[in-house]
């Protein structure tokens, strides 16, 4: 079991004001720690007033995650560069945002956005998740675990996408979900990075882009 007292020592406590000062924090705090699923949660439980705290759970261990200023920045434009190819596209789907994905007793996700091609589903076709901290690739068990069909990270100005098979994630080059195989990934690149410094200029760029 988790105690809370721990989780209180490094500052995360439950939503009270040392949680909102991390909060305040432009930089991403990860705190990992063992557990089971039943403590797992009940943290959860505790923590279901405190918003933009993610959670996640597998193979005994516990994630929290405070996301900085620009983690929300990158996942926020990511998301919207995306829809924007959805809409554009006339690909039908249902954005899921950081909804919870779970398999009972064995994992548990919340993704940085995440999206159902097609008709809502408990587990999303698509999660991304905008890497500061440790995770990243590392946490492709956990997704294996909940058979989430396509996972993508962005991570150091780069995505790198993994399509699920029989025996694990493959890293892939382009998307193998209908109608996002037609997404050039190197403009979807080079908007992201053209955004951190103007968002107008990255957009317009964008839908030139996938307009040809």
């Amino acid at each position: 079991f988790v105690d809370s007292n721990a989780i209180r020592a490094k500052g995360a406590n439950f939503g009270e004001p040392a949680m909102t000062q991390l909060l305040d924090k432009t930089r991403d705090t990860l705190m990992n720690f063992p557990g089971t699923w039943e403590s797992f949660k009940l943290i959860q439980q505790g923590l279901t007033d405190s918003p933009g705290i993610k959670l996640a759970y597998h193979n005994g261990t516990i994630e929290l995650l405070m996301p900085g200023q620009d983690h929300e920045f990158f996942k926020s434009l990511i998301g919207y560069l995306l829809e924007t190819f959805f809409y554009d596209k006339g690909i039908k789907f249902k954005p899921t945002g950081s909804m919870t994905q779970e398999k009972e007793t064995e994992a548990s996700a919340q993704a940085d956005e995440s999206y159902c091609l097609g008709e809502l589903k408990p587990i999303a076709d698509l999660a991304i998740e905008v890497v500061f901290t440790s995770g990243g690739e590392s946490n492709l068990s956990r997704y294996k675990a909940l058979e989430v069909s396509e996972v993508w990270f962005w991570q150091n100005g780069l995505f790198t996408l993994h399509h699920l098979r029989e025996d694990g994630y493959e890293r892939i080059y382009r998307s193998e979900l209908p109608g996002l195989n037609d997404l050039d990934i190197d403009l979807l690149t080079r908007c992201v990075l053209i955004a951190q410094t103007d968002n107008g200029e990255a957009v317009r760029v964008f839908r030139q882009g996938i307009a040809n």
